[in-house]
């Protein structure tokens, strides 16, 4: 056992570094300590299970192979998505069947067979290797030895005792992946268990966020041109779409998004800096719904699972148009469970989720594809019509989602050149998606004209998609955080909107311009975030834009007192104690 948690360490640490053995051994000789400390945390971890289990062996050995799938998911999820395997993420193990089906394809054949062969073989090792029990008494000594070992371990890390900053350990949560690698999955992982969203900011106090409140409850933002009936409002966050013939090196034979590039000029069209890519949708939603950025939370964040589901309420646009008189409507045509959303949209105000199981009926091109942009539009539209006051309505979709299968959606109607051959099929399905797409924004948009109430739409991709990396290197964007980040944004409306481009622009922002295209009086929380946005309109950890649309090098003075005005509003909704509550929203 002790050899064992030498073992895994050793690779936990090889998953965090591409599987490179060289790397892993500078890496134990730069930070011995922390290998040798981390190696006895498992060495415990595989004690405990030891003695739970009569069978010595049996109880390490499943304990054993527990760590080694969490390793190789570490190691998949930091090939996919650029980011590592967070304490927070195994909350979707129930979710497991779902999970299944979208992380088809992420895993290699060969891998799949190695990992059957050493299953298979552990289990023959179990069957064959003598039947070993431990007494009792000393069962329950070892096993309360090493919960204590490793309980002890947890809160050291966590804790940011002495003892595991005297060993070289050095939390860095603002860039996780760096965590990962120089402090070893195991410190990483541990000390992740422990922490907030965001840290406390300088000058917080019930005080500071009075005077936020008054500063800009006082402004008078963005004047309206043109005051409407109270409109519908519809959200609808289509998963994993940005424009792929911005890609250059690439040559279509077809227009992927005609509808879009055609009412380009006719429509306010732009841009979303996504504070994501290649996944975690929920950090994107989130920022639309409350207009709290990602940009102040620690690397790695998913609020709707560490923070906002042990919450009693949140405010966001859900409140702030119930308060109105809104109806209030989530659809996501998948597992209500995914990112608990079914207990997170109550506490954001939503009154009605329609998930998968409420749509048994709804279009999917194969049996095994997700259920279609269209599908998802059409009941849209319906709950639309059939609302009896103003609604809020907030579409996910998920047709778009990885793995791109060729077939999953249907044939492949466009073809591609200039794509390396093998991801060609790849590329090809994605955009032929994207089509699909484009055409329910038509759908959507000749629908708008039929609904009799004004109804305005914010139309985004998420992210961009889980493509191989090869893919986006051959288009130069691996060198380039903002085509990294930038998704198409999109406004409709059955009114006059304007055709004046949003420019660049985050999804914090959303709520504000939605509510001055359709000249809905804001609240103070608004007007700050108008304020914000007409200075660095794109927020993402990795690029800032400016009000000018080019990415910003330094911030003024002027655009930090903003930023940090900001920052006190996110810490005190999500970690403070809420005192802007009542006065800002």
């Amino acid at each position: 056992m002790l050899l064992g948690g030498f073992i895994l360490n050793f690779f936990m640490q090889a998953a965090s570094l591409g599987m490179n053995i060289g790397s892993v051994l500078n890496w134990i000789s730069q930070y011995y300590w922390l290998y040798l400390s981390g190696s006895l945390f498992f060495f415990f971890v595989l004690l405990v299970c030891a003695m739970i289990i009569p069978n010595v062996y049996t109880g390490a050995l499943i304990a054993f192979i527990v760590c080694v799938v969490l390793g190789i998911a570490n190691y998949e999820k930091l090939s996919t998505t650029g980011e590592p395997l967070f304490p927070w993420d195994l909350m979707q193990i129930k979710n497991a069947q779902e999970m299944t089906k979208i992380t088809k394809g992420m895993i290699s054949p060969t891998a799949v067979v190695v990992s059957v062969l050493l299953v298979a073989a552990l289990i023959y090792l179990m069957l064959k290797l003598p039947k070993v029990k431990v007494r009792l008494p000393l069962r329950i000594t070892l096993g309360i030895i090493s919960l204590v070992a490793v309980g002890g371990f947890i809160q050291m890390v966590g804790g940011q005792h002495a003892l595991a900053t005297s060993l070289k350990y050095q939390n860095i949560p603002w860039n996780q992946k760096v965590n990962y690698a120089q402090n070893g999955f195991v410190y990483a992982f541990a000390g992740n268990l422990m922490q907030n969203l965001i840290e406390k900011p300088e000058g917080y106090s019930k005080e500071a966020i009075e005077a936020i409140a008054q500063k800009y409850g006082a402004s008078t933002g963005t004047l309206p041109t043109k005051a409407v009936e109270q409109p519908n409002i519809m959200y609808m966050m289509d998963e994993a779409f940005f424009d792929p013939t911005r890609m250059p090196s690439y040559t279509f034979s077809e227009d992927p998004l005609k509808f879009i590039h055609q009412n380009a000029q006719s429509t306010p069209d732009g841009f979303l800096l996504s504070p994501e890519f290649g996944g975690n949708t929920a950090n994107v939603e989130f920022e639309a719904l409350t207009g709290l950025s990602m940009y102040f939370l620690k690397d790695g964040s998913i609020p709707y699972q560490q923070r906002i589901v042990k919450m009693p309420s949140l405010p966001s646009i859900v409140s702030i148009l119930k308060d109105r008189g809104y109806e209030a409507l989530a659809l996501h045509p998948f597992d209500d469970t995914f990112y608990n959303r079914n207990r997170v949209y109550p506490i954001l105000g939503f009154d009605q989720f329609t998930s998968e199981k409420d749509l048994p009926n709804a279009k999917r091109y194969t049996p095994n594809g997700y259920i279609s942009d269209m599908a998802a539009v059409q009941e849209a539209v319906r709950e639309l019509k059939s609302a009896s006051k103003p609604t809020f309505l907030h579409l996910v979709t998920m047709q778009n989602h990885f793995p791109f299968t060729k077939g999953l959606n249907g044939s492949n109607t466009i073809t591609v050149s200039g794509v390396k051959p093998e991801y060609k099929d790849e590329l090809e399905t994605y955009t032929h998606d994207t089509k699909l797409t484009d055409e329910a924004v038509a759908y959507l948009s000749q629908q708008l004209k039929t609904i009799q109430r004004p109804t305005i739409v914010a139309f985004w991709g998420d992210h961009l998609p889980a493509l191989s990396s090869g893919v986006y290197a051959q288009a130069g964007f691996n060198d380039n955080p903002r085509l990294k980040h930038e998704t198409k944004l999109i406004y409709l409306a059955n009114f006059d909107i304007g055709s004046k481009s949003p420019g660049t622009m985050s999804p914090a922002f959303i709520g504000p311009t939605v509510f001055e295209l359709s000249g809905q009086s804001m609240p103070a929380y608004y007007k700050l975030l108008e304020k914000v946005k007409s200075e660095i309109p794109g927020l993402n950890k990795s690029v800032l834009i400016g009000k000018d649309n080019a990415v910003i090098s330094a911030l003024t003075p002027e655009q930090q007192k903003l930023l940090n005005d900001y920052k006190l509003v996110v810490y005190d909704m999500l970690e403070g104690e809420q005192y802007g509550k009542d006065l800002l929203y």
